[in-house]
């Protein structure tokens, strides 16, 4: 989903955001830091494979995905990372890396670690490696629904 496209899903739901571009960047620590959003506010969107089907796990940057927990949350008995391979013919027009935290747009599960909703807003790749999106958490979870859970460790 290009950016655009992202903009015009969050503006036909009258969805209040803000977007922020910023220079080139490739990785959730510089996104932050380049966007001044703290590590532990900025929502990266990490793929995963629950017994081999692809998932969203979002977790702030500060932190790590803890596969055997998010395994468990969601009922599954394996769960993976998944590679670039596997995952980036799903997501037209995005960057591999900079996809958006809305796997109802692509048919896939959203699992989203407790400690992002402990802010009011959350912040995101918009699907590019310039450009973020801030919005209201509570509109993020009402779009999105996803699975809410405590399943990420330290870096």
């Amino acid at each position: 989903m290009p950016v655009q496209k992202l903009r015009e899903f969050l503006d036909s739901h009258r969805i209040k955001y803000i977007a922020i571009d910023h220079s080139p960047v490739y990785t959730a620590r510089e996104v932050a830091a380049s966007t001044l959003v703290p590590r532990r506010e900025f929502a990266k969107t990490v793929m995963v494979k629950l017994d081999g089907d692809i998932a969203m796990a979002v977790v702030p940057a500060s932190r790590h995905v803890n596969l055997d927990t998010l395994a468990t949350t969601a009922g599954a008995v394996n769960a993976a990372l998944a590679t670039e391979q596997e995952f980036q013919q799903l997501f037209p027009g995005c960057e591999v890396g900079a996809m958006p935290p809305f796997g109802n747009l692509y048919g896939m599960d959203t699992y989203v670690d407790e400690m992002l909703k402990e802010d009011d807003d959350i912040t995101f790749n918009a699907g590019t490696h310039t450009q973020v999106v801030r919005l209201a958490f509570e509109d993020f979870a009402k779009l999105v629904q996803p699975r809410i859970a405590s399943f990420s460790v330290k870096e």
